[in-house]
């Protein structure tokens, strides 16, 4: 599976301009705007967003007319980066990376956070997006399953609630989260 055939893949590209001092403008937004939704939550400036990305805020909002249309960007670029790891991780033994993809995924939680209360569920950058996501990770843990590295009394739906519910909880530091996911994630091996 490539990365352009994943519904999320043909949204990115579709908004990211095509000039490169455009598109590096884009991208700088996207960047910033995903820092400052994980320090500040949805309700960071836009101001500082434009800041943080060195440019105005005219251009900010060349790029995003709508706080949404920026919430959504953020987000289908965050599900298309993690549809990337997915690819990149496919050649190696299964667990290795099954768990890998996780990882990302979770770092992934933080930024869904800041951004899904701005995003309904049936719209439709959620809706490939989420697609994107399972057809991403799904496959990972299927070969996991038939490798006999993950448990089979589980979906892949089942995985991702837990690893969303372990980072959706405080912690005090993101070693003690990773410890936690790790200690959650022993509980998904199959037993050997």
């Amino acid at each position: 599976m490539t990365a352009q055939s994943f519904p999320v893949s043909e949204i990115v590209a579709s908004r990211r301009p095509h000039r490169k001092d455009a598109a590096r403008n884009y991208d700088a937004l996207l960047t910033a705007a995903r820092d400052a939704f994980t320090e500040h939550g949805a309700e960071a400036s836009l101001e500082d967003v434009a800041r943080r990305a060195g440019v105005g805020i005219g251009t900010l909002y060349r790029n995003f007319p709508t706080r949404r249309h920026l919430f959504e960007s953020v987000y289908a670029d965050e599900v298309n980066a993690l549809c990337r790891v997915a690819e990149e991780v496919a050649e190696l033994e299964p667990w290795e990376a099954l768990t890998t993809w996780l990882d990302r995924f979770a770092d992934y939680m933080v930024t869904k956070r800041a951004v899904r209360e701005a995003l309904n569920d049936e719209s439709e950058i959620f809706t490939a997006c989420r697609e994107s996501m399972y057809a991403a990770g799904g496959p990972l843990f299927d070969r996991a399953q038939r490798a006999g590295a993950a448990r089979t009394d589980m979906d892949f739906v089942d995985l991702l609630r837990m690893v969303a519910g372990i980072t959706a909880t405080a912690f005090d530091d993101d070693a003690q989260r990773d410890r936690v996911l790790s200690v959650a994630l022993d509980g998904v091996r199959a037993s050997r």
